[in-house]
Protein backbone atom coordinates (compact mmCIF):
# COMPACT_ATOMS: atom_id res chain seq x y z
CA UNK A 1 0.00 0.00 0.00
CA UNK A 2 1.21 3.50 -0.79
CA UNK A 3 1.05 6.45 1.58
CA UNK A 4 1.51 9.35 -0.83
CA UNK A 5 -1.15 11.82 -1.82
CA UNK A 6 -2.43 11.65 -5.41
CA UNK A 7 -3.74 14.69 -7.26
CA UNK A 8 -7.27 14.22 -8.54
CA UNK A 9 -9.66 16.03 -10.89
CA UNK A 10 -13.42 15.58 -11.19
CA UNK A 11 -14.69 16.32 -14.70
CA UNK A 12 -18.39 17.13 -14.85
CA UNK A 13 -18.53 17.72 -11.13
CA UNK A 14 -21.86 19.55 -10.87
CA UNK A 15 -24.18 16.54 -11.36
CA UNK A 16 -25.36 14.10 -8.71
CA UNK A 17 -22.58 11.59 -9.38
CA UNK A 18 -19.94 14.31 -9.53
CA UNK A 19 -21.15 15.66 -6.20
CA UNK A 20 -20.82 12.22 -4.61
CA UNK A 21 -17.32 11.76 -6.02
CA UNK A 22 -16.38 15.13 -4.48
CA UNK A 23 -17.90 14.12 -1.14
CA UNK A 24 -15.96 10.84 -1.02
CA UNK A 25 -12.65 12.25 -2.22
CA UNK A 26 -12.84 15.29 0.08
CA UNK A 27 -12.22 12.97 3.04
CA UNK A 28 -10.06 10.39 1.25
CA UNK A 29 -6.70 9.96 3.02
CA UNK A 30 -4.74 9.72 -0.25
CA UNK A 31 -6.59 12.09 -2.56
CA UNK A 32 -5.72 15.73 -3.13
CA UNK A 33 -8.75 17.22 -4.90
CA UNK A 34 -7.19 19.92 -7.08
CA UNK A 35 -9.66 20.53 -9.92
CA UNK A 36 -13.44 20.45 -10.38
CA UNK A 37 -14.84 21.13 -13.83
CA UNK A 38 -18.32 22.34 -14.79
CA UNK A 39 -18.95 24.46 -17.84
CA UNK A 40 -22.36 25.99 -17.02
CA UNK A 41 -21.51 26.32 -13.33
CA UNK A 42 -17.97 27.62 -13.84
CA UNK A 43 -17.19 30.17 -11.13
CA UNK A 44 -19.85 28.87 -8.73
CA UNK A 45 -18.89 27.46 -5.34
CA UNK A 46 -19.34 23.75 -4.68
CA UNK A 47 -21.58 24.43 -1.69
CA UNK A 48 -23.91 26.56 -3.80
CA UNK A 49 -24.44 23.81 -6.39
CA UNK A 50 -24.39 20.85 -3.96
CA UNK A 51 -26.13 22.04 -0.77
CA UNK A 52 -25.19 18.83 1.07
CA UNK A 53 -21.55 19.92 0.74
CA UNK A 54 -21.94 23.55 1.80
CA UNK A 55 -20.79 22.81 5.37
CA UNK A 56 -17.72 20.80 4.41
CA UNK A 57 -14.68 22.81 5.56
CA UNK A 58 -12.47 21.63 2.72
CA UNK A 59 -14.57 21.85 -0.43
CA UNK A 60 -17.62 24.04 0.21
CA UNK A 61 -15.97 27.20 -1.11
CA UNK A 62 -14.00 25.60 -3.91
CA UNK A 63 -14.99 26.92 -7.35
CA UNK A 64 -15.94 24.98 -10.45
CA UNK A 65 -13.75 25.78 -13.44
CA UNK A 66 -13.89 25.17 -17.21
CA UNK A 67 -12.27 21.98 -18.47
CA UNK A 68 -9.76 24.04 -20.47
CA UNK A 69 -8.08 25.00 -17.16
CA UNK A 70 -7.47 21.39 -16.07
CA UNK A 71 -3.92 20.90 -14.73
CA UNK A 72 -1.85 17.72 -14.84
CA UNK A 73 -3.19 15.21 -12.30
CA UNK A 74 -2.64 11.62 -11.25
CA UNK A 75 -6.28 10.67 -11.81
CA UNK A 76 -9.42 12.10 -13.40
CA UNK A 77 -12.96 11.00 -12.54
CA UNK A 78 -15.23 11.68 -15.50
CA UNK A 79 -18.83 12.25 -14.44
CA UNK A 80 -20.11 13.86 -17.61
CA UNK A 81 -23.44 12.79 -19.11
CA UNK A 82 -23.17 9.92 -21.56
CA UNK A 83 -21.87 11.14 -24.91
CA UNK A 84 -20.10 14.21 -23.54
CA UNK A 85 -16.70 12.69 -22.77
CA UNK A 86 -15.69 11.44 -26.24
CA UNK A 87 -15.25 14.94 -27.74
CA UNK A 88 -13.03 16.05 -24.86
CA UNK A 89 -11.28 12.76 -24.13
CA UNK A 90 -7.98 13.90 -25.67
CA UNK A 91 -7.96 16.91 -23.34
CA UNK A 92 -8.60 14.80 -20.26
CA UNK A 93 -6.20 12.03 -21.27
CA UNK A 94 -3.48 14.55 -21.98
CA UNK A 95 -3.63 15.84 -18.40
CA UNK A 96 -4.42 12.70 -16.36
CA UNK A 97 -2.27 9.60 -15.79
CA UNK A 98 -5.39 7.50 -15.20
CA UNK A 99 -8.97 8.13 -16.33
CA UNK A 100 -12.07 6.68 -14.65
CA UNK A 101 -15.26 7.11 -16.65
CA UNK A 102 -18.59 6.70 -14.85
CA UNK A 103 -20.79 7.15 -17.94
CA UNK A 104 -21.70 4.51 -20.50
CA UNK A 105 -19.56 5.67 -23.43
CA UNK A 106 -17.03 2.83 -23.41
CA UNK A 107 -18.94 -0.07 -21.84
CA UNK A 108 -20.15 -1.97 -24.91
CA UNK A 109 -17.88 -3.78 -27.37
CA UNK A 110 -20.45 -4.81 -29.98
CA UNK A 111 -20.53 -2.11 -32.68
CA UNK A 112 -24.24 -2.56 -33.39
CA UNK A 113 -25.23 -2.31 -29.74
CA UNK A 114 -22.93 0.68 -29.33
CA UNK A 115 -24.58 2.52 -32.21
CA UNK A 116 -28.03 1.70 -30.85
CA UNK A 117 -27.49 2.70 -27.23
CA UNK A 118 -24.58 5.17 -27.35
CA UNK A 119 -24.69 6.84 -30.77
CA UNK A 120 -22.51 9.74 -29.61
CA UNK A 121 -19.73 7.37 -28.55
CA UNK A 122 -19.17 5.27 -31.65
CA UNK A 123 -16.11 7.20 -32.84
CA UNK A 124 -14.54 7.59 -29.41
CA UNK A 125 -10.88 6.74 -28.97
CA UNK A 126 -9.03 5.24 -26.03
CA UNK A 127 -8.55 1.69 -24.83
CA UNK A 128 -10.99 1.54 -21.93
CA UNK A 129 -11.08 -1.51 -19.68
CA UNK A 130 -14.55 -2.48 -18.45
CA UNK A 131 -13.89 -2.96 -14.76
CA UNK A 132 -15.84 -4.40 -11.84
CA UNK A 133 -13.58 -4.19 -8.75
CA UNK A 134 -14.74 -7.48 -7.19
CA UNK A 135 -14.96 -9.57 -10.35
CA UNK A 136 -12.50 -8.37 -12.97
CA UNK A 137 -9.44 -9.92 -11.36
CA UNK A 138 -6.92 -7.41 -10.05
CA UNK A 139 -6.26 -3.89 -11.24
CA UNK A 140 -6.75 -3.25 -14.98
CA UNK A 141 -3.63 -2.84 -17.10
CA UNK A 142 -5.06 0.08 -19.08
CA UNK A 143 -4.90 3.61 -17.69
CA UNK A 144 -8.42 4.09 -19.10
CA UNK A 145 -11.13 2.49 -16.95
CA UNK A 146 -14.89 2.43 -17.57
CA UNK A 147 -17.09 1.49 -14.63
CA UNK A 148 -20.35 -0.49 -15.03
CA UNK A 149 -23.80 1.05 -15.01
CA UNK A 150 -25.60 1.05 -11.67
CA UNK A 151 -28.47 -1.29 -12.59
CA UNK A 152 -26.06 -3.39 -14.63
CA UNK A 153 -23.63 -4.03 -11.79
CA UNK A 154 -26.44 -4.87 -9.35
CA UNK A 155 -27.76 -7.39 -11.87
CA UNK A 156 -24.29 -8.82 -12.46
CA UNK A 157 -23.86 -9.38 -8.71
CA UNK A 158 -27.18 -11.24 -8.71
CA UNK A 159 -26.30 -13.48 -11.68
CA UNK A 160 -22.54 -14.01 -11.65
CA UNK A 161 -22.25 -17.09 -9.34
CA UNK A 162 -25.10 -18.87 -11.15
CA UNK A 163 -23.31 -18.75 -14.50
CA UNK A 164 -19.77 -19.06 -13.15
CA UNK A 165 -20.58 -22.58 -11.91
CA UNK A 166 -22.96 -23.36 -14.83
CA UNK A 167 -25.83 -23.95 -12.42
CA UNK A 168 -28.79 -22.58 -14.36
CA UNK A 169 -30.48 -22.74 -17.73
CA UNK A 170 -29.47 -19.87 -20.06
CA UNK A 171 -32.79 -17.95 -19.92
CA UNK A 172 -33.00 -15.56 -16.96
CA UNK A 173 -35.37 -12.73 -16.11
CA UNK A 174 -34.16 -9.63 -14.27
CA UNK A 175 -36.22 -6.73 -13.03
CA UNK A 176 -34.43 -3.69 -11.65
CA UNK A 177 -36.08 -0.96 -9.55
CA UNK A 178 -34.28 2.37 -9.23
CA UNK A 179 -34.59 5.66 -7.40
CA UNK A 180 -35.05 9.01 -9.12
CA UNK A 181 -31.41 10.16 -8.90
CA UNK A 182 -30.60 7.57 -11.57
CA UNK A 183 -32.14 9.96 -14.11
CA UNK A 184 -29.70 12.72 -13.20
CA UNK A 185 -30.35 16.40 -12.64
CA UNK A 186 -31.66 16.78 -16.16
CA UNK A 187 -34.66 14.49 -15.68
CA UNK A 188 -37.89 15.90 -17.05
CA UNK A 189 -40.09 13.93 -14.65
CA UNK A 190 -41.91 16.14 -12.17
CA UNK A 191 -41.64 15.01 -8.50
CA UNK A 192 -45.43 15.04 -8.25
CA UNK A 193 -45.58 12.27 -10.86
CA UNK A 194 -43.06 10.12 -9.05
CA UNK A 195 -44.16 10.65 -5.44
CA UNK A 196 -46.38 7.88 -4.12
CA UNK A 197 -45.94 5.97 -7.36
CA UNK A 198 -44.25 2.80 -8.63
CA UNK A 199 -44.20 2.44 -12.39
CA UNK A 200 -42.61 0.75 -15.35
CA UNK A 201 -39.59 2.50 -16.81
CA UNK A 202 -38.53 0.22 -19.70
CA UNK A 203 -39.93 -3.30 -20.15
CA UNK A 204 -37.59 -3.91 -23.12
CA UNK A 205 -34.57 -2.35 -24.77
CA UNK A 206 -32.74 -0.82 -21.81
CA UNK A 207 -29.11 -0.10 -22.61
CA UNK A 208 -27.90 -1.97 -19.54
CA UNK A 209 -29.24 -5.27 -20.95
CA UNK A 210 -26.43 -5.82 -23.50
CA UNK A 211 -23.94 -4.65 -20.89
CA UNK A 212 -25.11 -7.32 -18.43
CA UNK A 213 -25.03 -10.05 -21.08
CA UNK A 214 -21.57 -8.97 -22.24
CA UNK A 215 -20.16 -8.90 -18.71
CA UNK A 216 -21.59 -12.28 -17.69
CA UNK A 217 -20.28 -13.88 -20.89
CA UNK A 218 -16.79 -12.41 -20.43
CA UNK A 219 -16.60 -13.23 -16.72
CA UNK A 220 -18.03 -16.76 -16.84
CA UNK A 221 -17.78 -17.98 -20.41
CA UNK A 222 -21.57 -18.50 -20.57
CA UNK A 223 -23.84 -16.30 -22.70
CA UNK A 224 -27.15 -15.71 -20.89
CA UNK A 225 -30.51 -15.31 -22.61
CA UNK A 226 -31.57 -12.21 -20.72
CA UNK A 227 -34.94 -10.52 -20.28
CA UNK A 228 -34.24 -7.24 -18.52
CA UNK A 229 -36.92 -4.78 -17.41
CA UNK A 230 -36.64 -1.63 -15.31
CA UNK A 231 -38.98 0.19 -12.92
CA UNK A 232 -39.04 3.59 -11.20
CA UNK A 233 -39.24 3.81 -7.42
CA UNK A 234 -40.54 6.66 -5.29
CA UNK A 235 -37.20 7.16 -3.55
CA UNK A 236 -34.25 9.46 -4.29
CA UNK A 237 -31.61 6.73 -4.38
CA UNK A 238 -31.09 3.01 -4.31
CA UNK A 239 -31.51 -0.01 -6.60
CA UNK A 240 -33.18 -3.32 -5.86
CA UNK A 241 -32.74 -6.10 -8.43
CA UNK A 242 -34.60 -9.41 -8.54
CA UNK A 243 -33.35 -12.15 -10.86
CA UNK A 244 -35.25 -15.31 -11.72
CA UNK A 245 -33.51 -18.44 -13.00
CA UNK A 246 -34.14 -22.17 -13.34
CA UNK A 247 -31.72 -24.73 -11.91
CA UNK A 248 -30.31 -27.25 -14.37
CA UNK A 249 -31.73 -30.74 -13.89
CA UNK A 250 -28.37 -32.22 -12.96
CA UNK A 251 -27.57 -29.63 -10.27
CA UNK A 252 -28.66 -29.28 -6.65
CA UNK A 253 -29.94 -26.31 -4.66
CA UNK A 254 -27.11 -26.62 -2.15
CA UNK A 255 -24.64 -26.02 -4.97
CA UNK A 256 -26.25 -22.63 -5.60
CA UNK A 257 -25.73 -21.46 -2.03
CA UNK A 258 -22.16 -22.72 -2.05
CA UNK A 259 -21.49 -20.92 -5.34
CA UNK A 260 -22.55 -17.55 -3.89
CA UNK A 261 -20.50 -18.09 -0.74
CA UNK A 262 -17.42 -19.04 -2.77
CA UNK A 263 -17.79 -16.16 -5.22
CA UNK A 264 -18.22 -13.42 -2.63
CA UNK A 265 -16.16 -14.53 0.36
CA UNK A 266 -13.59 -11.93 1.38
CA UNK A 267 -15.11 -9.13 -0.72
CA UNK A 268 -15.21 -6.11 1.60
CA UNK A 269 -18.07 -4.39 -0.21
CA UNK A 270 -20.20 -7.40 -1.12
CA UNK A 271 -22.31 -8.73 1.72
CA UNK A 272 -24.02 -12.09 1.20
CA UNK A 273 -27.27 -12.38 3.16
CA UNK A 274 -27.21 -16.14 3.67
CA UNK A 275 -30.33 -18.16 4.50
CA UNK A 276 -32.80 -15.25 4.78
CA UNK A 277 -36.06 -16.32 6.38
CA UNK A 278 -37.92 -13.10 7.26
CA UNK A 279 -38.59 -10.27 4.78
CA UNK A 280 -36.19 -7.97 6.62
CA UNK A 281 -33.40 -10.57 6.20
CA UNK A 282 -33.27 -10.00 2.44
CA UNK A 283 -31.25 -7.20 0.78
CA UNK A 284 -33.02 -3.85 1.06
CA UNK A 285 -32.34 -0.20 0.39
CA UNK A 286 -32.33 0.84 4.05
CA UNK A 287 -29.35 -1.44 4.63
CA UNK A 288 -27.18 -0.06 1.82
CA UNK A 289 -28.15 3.53 0.91
CA UNK A 290 -25.33 5.91 1.74
CA UNK A 291 -22.74 3.12 1.77
CA UNK A 292 -20.45 1.41 -0.72
CA UNK A 293 -21.91 -1.97 0.22
CA UNK A 294 -23.99 -4.22 -2.01
CA UNK A 295 -26.16 -6.87 -0.38
CA UNK A 296 -26.96 -10.11 -2.21
CA UNK A 297 -29.11 -13.11 -1.33
CA UNK A 298 -30.27 -16.27 -3.06
CA UNK A 299 -33.41 -18.34 -2.42
CA UNK A 300 -33.97 -21.80 -3.95
CA UNK A 301 -37.22 -23.77 -4.09
CA UNK A 302 -36.98 -26.93 -6.13
CA UNK A 303 -35.56 -25.78 -9.45
CA UNK A 304 -36.74 -22.19 -9.06
CA UNK A 305 -34.09 -19.65 -8.05
CA UNK A 306 -34.61 -16.04 -7.00
CA UNK A 307 -31.63 -13.82 -6.31
CA UNK A 308 -31.89 -10.30 -4.89
CA UNK A 309 -29.28 -7.53 -4.88
CA UNK A 310 -29.47 -4.05 -3.37
CA UNK A 311 -27.08 -1.10 -3.60
CA UNK A 312 -26.96 2.68 -3.58
CA UNK A 313 -26.94 3.75 -7.23
CA UNK A 314 -24.90 6.89 -6.50
CA UNK A 315 -22.30 5.19 -4.29
CA UNK A 316 -21.72 1.49 -5.00
CA UNK A 317 -23.33 1.92 -8.43
CA UNK A 318 -21.25 4.96 -9.40
CA UNK A 319 -19.04 7.24 -7.26
CA UNK A 320 -18.04 4.71 -4.61
CA UNK A 321 -17.33 2.02 -7.16
CA UNK A 322 -15.11 4.47 -9.05
CA UNK A 323 -13.21 5.40 -5.88
CA UNK A 324 -12.82 1.69 -5.11
CA UNK A 325 -11.31 1.21 -8.59
CA UNK A 326 -9.07 4.25 -8.05
CA UNK A 327 -7.79 2.67 -4.83
CA UNK A 328 -6.98 -0.63 -6.53
CA UNK A 329 -5.37 0.92 -9.62
CA UNK A 330 -3.07 3.10 -7.51
CA UNK A 331 -2.12 0.46 -4.95
CA UNK A 332 -4.08 2.00 -2.08
CA UNK A 333 -6.16 0.30 0.58
CA UNK A 334 -9.26 -0.86 -1.32
CA UNK A 335 -11.52 0.47 1.45
CA UNK A 336 -9.92 3.92 1.73
CA UNK A 337 -12.43 6.76 1.81
CA UNK A 338 -15.46 4.50 1.37
CA UNK A 339 -18.41 4.27 3.79
CA UNK A 340 -19.54 0.85 4.95
CA UNK A 341 -22.54 1.94 6.99
CA UNK A 342 -25.93 2.91 5.53
CA UNK A 343 -27.69 6.13 6.53
CA UNK A 344 -30.79 4.18 7.65
CA UNK A 345 -33.72 6.52 8.05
Amino acid sequence: MVDQSLTVAVVGASGYTGGEVIRLLADHPNADLVFLSAERNAGAAVGAVHPWLRNHPGVAKEKFRPLAEMPEVDAAFCCLPTGKLPPVLDTVAGQAKSVFNLAGDFRLRDAGELRRHYPDSTDAGGEFAYYIPELSGGAPESRFVNLPGCMAVASIYALYPLFLDDLVEPHVVVDAKTGSSGSGKGSGEHPAERAGNFRVHKPHGHRHAPEISQAIAELTGVQPELQFSTYSLDTPRGILVSAYARLREDRQGLEVKRAFAKAYVGRPFLRLRSAPKKPQDFPMLKAVNGSNLAEVSVSVSGREIVTVAALDNLIKGAAGQAVQAFNLVHGLDEEAGLPRTAVGL
